[in-house]
C-alpha cells in the first residue's frame, strides 16, 4: 500500500460530482457533516457503559465520540509529522491525517444500538438463541447472510449507516470520503469468515467496501474471498477508542463510587516510570481536591498514551503498509505503560462491568430488544395483519419494510431498532406492550 493512493478526498456516491472549492479540506467537511448529524446527535442518549441519566453525569457515547476524536486528531498529527519528515517534498496530503483519524472517530461507534455492547449481544442472542432461529433456513435458503444476524456487529453496521441509500436519501448516504470511511473499518473481512464474531462489514456493504478497497489500494490478504488487510489509520481510531474508554470508564466509576480514590489513583499512577512519577506526585500535591488530582492522571496518561502509540505505529509503519502488523499499537508500548493498562482492563472487568448498574442495564437490554426485534419482524413477515399494520405505521419512511427478501426485512428492522436512543427504545417497547398509555 502506499500513501499517495490511501489518502483520496473522493467522495464514496459522488464521485462524478464536481464541487466549487472551500476553505475546509474534504476532510474536515466529513468532521463537521457527522457532528451536524441527526445519528451522531443521538448518541447523547446512547450508553457507554453506565446508565443513563444520573445525579453524577458519567459519560454517555456522545461524549465518548468526541473525545476519542480530540484523541485521534492529536495521534494522526503526530504521525501527519513523522511522516512529513520521513517522505519531505512529497505531495502526498500527509497534513490531513489528523483531520481523517479524527472525523473517523466521531463515527466509529454510531452504528451499535442503544443500552451500550448488551444491545448488540441481544440482537445477536435473539438469532442465536431465542425466537429468531426460526428464520435461519429462509434465510440460508435464499442464499443470504445468516452470520450478519447472529453476530451483530456495531462496526458493520456503523459501515451501513454511512454508505447506504436508504429510502428518499442521497446515493452514498453520507458521501463520506473513501480515506475517513476505510478509517472505521476495524475487521476487514465479512461475517462468514470471522474468526471471533467480528467482522466489518454486512452483506449488503461487501460490494461497497470491496469498491473502497480498490480504489484507496487496501492490500487483499485472500485472492478468492474479501479478506483485506487494515487500512494503515484504521490503527490510529483503534487506539485513540483504547485510551479513551479504559481510562475514561476508570474515572467513571470512581464517580459512582464502585472504586474508592485510593483504588484510582493507585491505578493511574502504575502508568508512569520513577523520573516521570516525581513530577506527576509533585503537581498532584498542588491541589487537596481529588477529582481535580484524578483528573490531571487522566490527561497525563492520555498524553503518555498518545505518544506511545504513534511511535509504535511510525517504528512498524513499513509493516502497516504491507498489511503485516499484527495486534493493535496499545498492545506494543512500552512495558510500564502497557502493564498498567492491562491491570486497568482486568481491574474494570472485575469491578466495573459486573457492577450491578451495569449488569441492570444488560438486563433491560436484552428483554426490550427481545420484545421489539421479535414485534417487528412478525409485522414485516405478515404485513397485511391488521396489528402489523398499526404497528408499522411507526416506522420512518426511510427504512424498507417491503424490502423483498426475508434478510432484507430483518435488516429493515434492525436498521431502526439500532438508531433508536436508550429512551426511545423503551418509550416504544412500553407501548407495543401496553404499559404506557397516551393521556385520554
Amino acid at each position: 500500500m502506499n500513501w499517495s493512493q490511501l489518502l483520496s478526498g473522493k467522495r464514496f456516491g459522488m464521485e462524478e460530482y464536481h464541487e466549487r472549492k472551500h476553505e475546509r479540506t474534504d476532510f474536515q467537511r466529513d468532521y463537521d457533516r457527522l457532528i451536524f448529524s441527526s445519528p451522531f446527535r443521538r448518541l447523547q442518549n446512547k450508553t457507554q457503559v453506565f446508565p443513563l441519566p444520573g445525579s453524577i453525569f458519567v459519560h454517555n457515547r456522545l461524549t465518548h465520540s468526541l473525545e476519542v476524536s480530540c484523541v485521534g486528531r492529536s495521534l494522526g498529527n503526530n504521525v501527519s509529522k513523522e511522516l512529513m519528515q520521513k517522505y519531505p517534498g512529497g505531495s502526498v496530503n500527509f497534513p490531513e491525517i489528523g483531520s481523517i483519524v479524527s472525523a473517523a472517530c466521531l463515527a466509529h461507534d454510531m452504528g451499535n444500538p442503544p443500552f451500550g455492547h448488551s444491545g448488540e449481544r441481544a440482537i445477536s442472542s435473539y438469532f442465536s438463541e431465542g425466537s429468531g432461529q426460526r428464520l435461519e433456513w429462509e434465510v440460508r435458503n435464499n442464499g443470504d447472510r445468516w452470520e450478519d444476524f447472529i453476530h451483530f456487529e456495531g462496526n458493520a453496521n456503523a459501515m451501513r449507516l454511512l454508505t447506504h441509500q436508504f429510502i428518499g436519501r442521497r446515493k452514498g448516504g453520507f458521501a463520506l470520503t473513501y480515506s475517513t470511511l476505510a478509517s472505521i473499518v476495524k475487521y476487514p473481512y465479512s461475517s462468514d469468515l470471522s474468526p471471533k464474531g467480528k467482522f466489518g462489514f454486512f452483506q449488503t456493504e461487501e460490494e461497497t467496501y470491496t469498491h473502497i478497497a480498490e480504489e484507496l489500494g487496501i492490500r487483499r490478504i485472500d485472492p478468492v474471498r474479501p479478506i483485506y488487510a487494515r487500512y494503515p489509520l484504521v490503527y490510529l481510531v483503534e487506539a485513540a477508542d483504547d485510551i479513551c474508554y479504559q481510562i475514561m470508564d476508570i474515572e467513571d466509576a470512581h464517580k459512582l463510587r464502585i472504586l474508592t480514590s485510593e483504588e484510582t489513583i493507585e491505578l493511574l499512577l502504575n502508568f508512569f516510570d520513577e523520573e516521570r512519577l516525581k513530577h506527576i506526585k509533585q503537581v498532584m500535591s498542588m491541589v487537596d481536591d481529588t477529582n481535580e488530582q484524578i483528573a490531571y492522571l487522566r490527561s497525563s496518561i492520555i498524553g503518555h498514551l498518545v505518544d506511545e502509540c504513534s511511535r509504535v505505529f511510525m517504528e512498524n509503519e513499513e509493516k502497516l503498509l504491507a498489511g503485516a502488523f499484527e495486534g493493535s499499537l496499545i498492545q506494543q508500548i512500552c512495558d510500564q505503560a502497557r502493564k498498567a493498562y492491562e491491570t486497568c482492563t482486568e481491574t474494570a472487568y472485575r469491578k466495573i462491568y459486573k457492577a450491578n448498574e451495569v449488569v441492570d442495564i444488560e438486563l433491560a437490554g436484552y428483554h426490550i430488544f427481545s420484545s421489539l426485534i421479535n414485534t417487528l419482524i412478525e409485522a414485516v413477515l405478515s404485513p397485511d395483519h391488521a396489528y402489523s399494520k398499526l404497528l408499522l405505521k411507526r416506522v420512518p419512511e426511510q427504512y424498507d419494510i417491503h424490502a423483498p427478501t426475508t434478510y432484507g426485512k430483518i435488516q429493515c428492522v434492525l436498521d431502526y431498532i439500532s438508531g433508536m436512543t436508550d429512551v426511545y427504545a423503551l418509550d416504544l417497547y412500553r407501548k407495543i406492550t401496553g404499559m404506557s398509555l397516551p393521556a385520554v
